[in-house]
């Protein structure tokens, strides 16, 4: 297959079929990427990719504020109350109308039945000979609202034979009317008085110019029928005052619901916006934090809701993020200082080295100590990156006293001192023993280099106030007090020690990584001339931390 070239929006990919056996050797000088297909004898090319602009930057939606949601839907909740609010407020003043009417037709209507139920004249203590006096006696001891109006009507049939009015004439004889001059006087209004006293129906509605109003009626005889004559009591109810109560009401609650509203919705916009602010600087913070800034940070004082623990989490992992890139960087620094200066001796030997044999096996050994320094400077370079992983140590319950004595087998090969196992913790204790182990070996073998053949060196373990203690003691020239800070550094050495003797300079910083690692620390006690003492402070740790 020949070679194809596709180019898309800023990359060109470029992709090399199989070759003959031929131009394998070739291709695979040419191409790191090849692998050949030991199948068919022949070299597989993996299509490469270059680059040759930037990738352009995903599109960005258009989002909608959350500060705005929050408003929306508060406001849209509260103006769902607040219509729910003024529905029930209107059916509930609308039926209390409807019943107080209601009780105002009943009540009339009941006196009346009451009245002429007795039968008498209350005047003259005689019963009444005629339905048109009774319904005048009893209009006249009524004093009816503004709002109603009473009347009556008698059948002229019986007094006039063969004829007689009727509602419906356009005469006004039989028309009885209460004493007061009502808001409209349908009485006097033959059409509204016919189609009332005309309906089937004991009660209804009639629309007239002063309104709806709602009227009740009643068929009148005298009792037991004394004089065959018979009658109509009438009561009507003007509604239209009523009506413009429950309409006046209704304004001003919706009024008073649509400023509710208005506050209401200024309110959450207010509130959303102090809530959210936390969030909106988590955001803005984001947008400005490189690689090269971590050192932004929100200000969070005063927030006690779950938006302003958010800040928080977001300012604790800025604080992780930044000392992950502290420790990246300062790890590339100290390596490319490190090994800048044996990678230098490498070179310069191989360059100078000449034909004479033991100049060869002299400049082999010098690279080879070199090479080794530089492999152990990796090693615990890799060691210190890899203290700052969540499992760099795995805790686990051990004896105290086997740990201890472990130790103390494996540190006398060290060198040729004077060994001493002073104190043994005689309990268990969770802890990663194989990294303890390293730094007890690590701060053992510090001591060697810094004391003479036959110098003692003690060691050993014991609990105090709920830490397990493990310590190194030597008798070696001591450390100043102004060092005791330096010499955990990275690539710290001691003075009036040679490089080659002094090593790479990382025993003791590996030490302090693995005692923080334990939620611990190192402590240093030493002075010219007295030696020192390192002891590492190891708390419990807790029962659930176990290995995964």
């Amino acid at each position: 297959m020949g070679t194809g070239t596709t180019t898309a929006t800023g990359t060109t990919m470029t992709t090399e079929g199989p070759r003959g056996p031929d131009d394998t050797t070739q291709d695979l000088g040419a191409h790191p990427a090849a692998t050949p297909d030991r199948a068919s004898g022949h070299t597989l090319l993996y299509p490469t990719v270059l680059m040759r602009e930037p990738m352009p930057e995903p599109p960005r939606h258009r989002r909608v504020p959350a500060r705005l949601v929050i408003t929306v839907w508060v406001a849209s909740l509260m103006g769902f109350v607040l219509v729910l609010v003024n529905l029930i407020t209107w059916s509930a003043l609308t039926a209390r109308d409807d019943e107080q009417v209601d009780q105002s037709l009943s009540q009339e209507i009941g006196e009346f039945q009451e009245f002429a139920a007795v039968g008498v004249d209350p005047g003259t203590g005689e019963p009444f000979t005629d339905v048109g006096e009774l319904i005048r006696v009893h209009l006249a001891h009524q004093y009816p609202a503004d709002h109603e109006i009473l009347f009556g009507w008698v059948d002229e049939a019986s007094a006039v034979p063969g004829g007689g009015s009727a509602p419906g004439s356009g005469t006004d004889s039989g028309r009885l009317r209460q004493g007061a001059e009502p808001r409209l006087d349908l009485s006097a209004d033959p059409e509204a008085a016919g189609q009332i006293l005309d309906s089937p129906d004991a009660r209804g509605t009639l629309e007239t110019e002063e309104g709806p109003v709602q009227w009740e009626k009643i068929r009148v005889r005298l009792p037991d029928g004394r004089d065959g004559s018979a009658g109509w009591f009438v009561i009507g109810y003007f509604t239209a005052e009523d009506r413009e109560a429950v309409a006046s009401t209704m304004f001003t609650v919706m009024l008073v619901s649509l400023l509710g509203l208005a506050c209401a919705a200024t309110a959450a916009w207010w509130v959303a916006g102090r809530i959210l602010l936390p969030a909106l600087q988590v955001r803005r913070a984001a947008a400005q934090i490189t690689e090269e800034d971590l050192t932004r940070r929100i200000d969070v004082s005063g927030g006690r809701d779950d938006i302003a623990a958010l800040a928080e989490q977001f300012n604790s992992m800025l604080d992780r993020l930044e000392g992950a890139f502290t420790e990246q960087r300062r790890f590339v620094d100290d390596a490319g200082h490190e090994l800048r200066t044996p990678i230098t001796i490498v070179r310069g030997h191989l360059e100078l080295m000449g034909d004479d044999p033991e100049e060869r096996r002299e400049v082999v050994r010098l690279v080879t100590d070199e090479l080794d320094r530089m492999g152990r400077i990796v090693e615990d370079l890799l060691l210190l990156a890899k203290a700052q992983q969540p499992h760099f140590v795995r805790p686990s319950t051990v004896s105290l006293a086997e740990l201890t004595s472990d130790i103390d087998a494996k540190v006398r090969g060290l060198g040729d001192r004077e060994w001493h196992l002073e104190a043994i913790g005689d309990t268990s204790w969770r802890l990663d023993p194989q990294r303890i182990t390293q730094a007890m070996v690590q701060l053992a073998a510090n001591a060697v280099h810094h004391t003479r053949s036959g110098s003692t060196i003690h060691l050993g373990s014991a609990v105090r106030q709920g830490t397990a203690l493990f310590w190194v003691t030597d008798d070696g020239p001591g450390i100043p007090h102004t060092e005791h800070g330096r010499v955990f550094q990275r690539f710290s050495r001691g003075n009036g020690t040679t490089r080659a003797e002094r090593g790479a300079g990382l025993g003791l910083a590996i030490v302090r990584a693995i005692a923080e690692a334990h939620h611990g620390r190192v402590d240093l006690r030493s002075a010219p001339g007295a030696g020192s003492t390192f002891t590492l402070v190891v708390p419990d740790a807790p029962s659930g931390k176990e290995d995964v």
